[in-house]
Parts: structure tokens; sequence; C-alpha cells
């Protein structure tokens, strides 16, 4: 008799922790895509605003901190090494959220899908808006 209740106990146990596991998980998953909303329209305007030549539109969707570090002119020989004309598809990977700042990579890949070319940026709310704080090439 004393083992079907501890079995019963046990079987509880696991049971509420599993609830609460998934409880956990989907908190933090609603949490990170409710966080991350608006991110994915500001990338696509960026490189919109690069693919139609209008570099200084894409510049000014940066932080304040990013223009600080990084000149317009050195904004334009980075996007010149890039050579983003070879690549024409764009994968985004899963967000980090870290010290309210969001990670994401993103990989180009070209239309041929032999070169891929990633990028790692970093995003930061300011005024309910979305700016790129760090744009670089990804470590493979």
């Amino acid at each position: 008799m004393d083992g079907a209740i501890i079995k019963a106990i046990g079987f509880k146990i696991l049971l509420y922790g599993g609830a609460g596991l998934v409880l956990f998980w989907t908190f933090n998953a609603v949490k990170l895509v409710i966080g991350a909303r608006g991110i994915n329209p500001l990338v696509k305007q960026f490189f919109d605003h690069i693919a139609s030549g209008r570099i200084d539109a894409a510049y000014r969707l940066t932080t304040k901190t990013y223009k600080q570090h990084v000149n317009r002119q050195d904004f334009l020989k980075f996007l010149g090494s890039l050579q983003l004309n070879k690549y024409r598809n764009l994968k985004s990977g899963r967000p980090k959220i870290e010290d309210n700042k969001i990670m994401l990579t993103l990989s180009l890949k070209s239309e041929d899908k032999t070169m891929e070319l990633p990028l790692e940026f970093s995003f930061v709310k300011i005024d309910k808006e979305w700016r790129i704080n760090r744009i670089s090439k990804a470590s493979k």
C-alpha cells in the first residue's frame, strides 16, 4: 500500500514538473516573439534601402551609438566589402535577447545557393522603435 501511495505521489510530481516546464517554455517563447516584433520589417527595410541605392536611408536605421563608432564612409566600405549584389535570399536565425538587446544572425544566400554570407545584427529599442546597433560578419 505504501508503494502505491509513493508511486501516485511520484507520478503527480512528475506531471506537475512537466506542466511547469511546458508553461515556462511557452512563457519564454511568447516573450521572445512579442519582444522581437518589428525587427523583421526593419531588416527588410534596411536591405530594401541598400538594394535601391538609398544608403543614407539605411544608415539612418542605425543607432546613434553605431554612428559614433562607424561613420558613413566606413559604413559604405563595409557594405562594399560584403558584395551584397551576389545574394538574393535572406534567412533569419533565432533571435536571442541579451540586456534589452536582440541579437540575430541573418544568412544571405546566393540565388544558386552555393554561397552564403552570415551577418550578425544587434537591435536596440529606442522610443518604441527598433534600431540597428551593430552589424558584423558572423564567424562560421
